[in-house]
Order: C-alpha cells, then sequence, then structure tokens
C-alpha cells in the first residue's frame, strides 16, 4: 500500500507524536502548561494545532492553560509493539 500523506499531514503527524511522547514519558511532570509544550515544540501555532487534533482524538485533556495525556494515551504509551 502506497502513503499518500502530503508533506502537511507529515509534519503534522511528527508535531502531535512529539507532543504526545512528551506528555507521556514515564518521568514527564504532569500536567504541562500550554507555554511549556509550545517551548519544547518550537512554536505556538503548530502546538496550538497539535493539541487541538489531540484533544479532537481523546489523546490529551485540557484545563484551563495546562494539558495532560488522557488514561488510554497512558496505557498506550506503555505498550510494547516492538
Amino acid at each position: 500500500m502506497r502513503d499518500d500523506r502530503s508533506p502537511v499531514a507529515e509534519e503534522e503527524g511528527r508535531v502531535d507524536s512529539g507532543i504526545l511522547a512528551m506528555l507521556t514519558a514515564p518521568d514527564a511532570s504532569r500536567p504541562w502548561s500550554v507555554d511549556e509544550v509550545a517551548r519544547e515544540v518550537g512554536d505556538r501555532i503548530d502546538t496550538d494545532d497539535g493539541l487541538a487534533r489531540l484533544y479532537g482524538a481523546g489523546l490529551i485533556h485540557r484545563y484551563g492553560e495546562f494539558v495532560f495525556a488522557s488514561r488510554a494515551a497512558l496505557a498506550a504509551a506503555q505498550l510494547d509493539f516492538g
């Protein structure tokens, strides 16, 4: 099967994966402020868009200016797919 993802979709996937990895890391402080996430990502617009996509997928929770991974996302991060 051929991967027909556009460069924009690939970049969005990288941003989303990076954010989710930050929020689910075993040693991650919880919750993260949106500003902290934006500093790590390096771009506020990419961060806001990525957080919106992850929230829409049910992988993160938002509480004011704070974000944290959902229980499902934390459980999935602990699975070993290798």
